[in-house]
């Protein structure tokens, strides 16, 4: 595994809970693995073997509807815990978006080092307890906001999300980034279609707010413009 204390999310991933010995002892049960574009890791409904801290890239978490459509229920980035710790199942797939890199734990082997650390396992639980209020919250925010305020609260989040300062607890957010998702995954999140998330885009370019110079490309040319269009200010 990786030396912990050069680790570009060190201080924001769920391990920041622990002390310098502690940490060691964790590093001795975890492994760093690289995965590519578009590869799953975890499967919905499958038994959970493992869980994993995210160092590098993005990954997208989705359920499979009635119908057998894939439906995204979020999005993940570096610093970010993915698997289900003192779970058997998994209840979401996990895909990479991008390249990626992960910390790796079986499951097993993290449940018994959480139980044994407390500070750990309360770090594990005020996370998911934020997670959950931020699904409360982003489905207020779907049920309530128009496809403008979504589509451009979206472009602002990728603005920050995607900032290469990863090793910086307050990243600048870009002006500038290539979007690790289709057109049909940002509407599918935004709970939108495609023509509208399409009609969105068009209309914040004509306004010169953005500008899309390639198929995933975004450009903030307005930042405080965006900001208004997503019902911030």
């Amino acid at each position: 595994m990786d030396n912990c204390e050069t680790c570009l999310v060190r201080n924001r991933a769920i391990c920041s809970a622990l002390e310098p010995d502690e940490l060691r002892d964790l590093s001795r049960i975890g492994r760093t693995i690289g995965i590519e574009k578009g590869e799953t890791v975890i499967w919905e409904g499958d038994d959970a073997p493992i869980v994993a801290n995210v160092v590098e890239g993005m990954l997208q978490l989705s359920t499979s509807t009635s119908d057998g459509r894939e439906q995204i229920v979020g999005v993940v980035y570096p610093s970010d815990f993915i698997g289900r710790p003192f779970g058997a199942t998994s209840g979401n797939s996990v895909t990479s978006l991008t390249d990626a890199r992960l910390c790796v734990f079986t499951r097993a082997a993290f449940d018994r080092f959480a139980q044994d650390h407390p500070k750990l396992e309360h770090e594990l639980l005020t996370r998911t307890l934020s997670e959950l209020d931020r699904a409360r919250q982003w489905l207020l925010f779907v049920g309530q906001r128009s496809a403008s305020e979504r589509v451009a609260s979206f472009l602002l989040e990728m603005s920050r999300k995607l900032s290469r300062e990863t090793c910086i607890a307050a990243p600048v957010p870009l002006d500038r980034f290539d979007l690790p998702l289709g057109r049909r995954q940002i509407a599918d999140i935004l709970g939108l279609t495609i023509e509208t998330v399409s009609r969105q885009l068009r209309r914040l370019r004509d306004r010169k707010i953005i500008d899309v110079p390639g198929r995933r490309t975004i450009e903030i040319q307005d930042r405080n413009a965006l900001e208004h269009e997503s019902g911030r200010d």
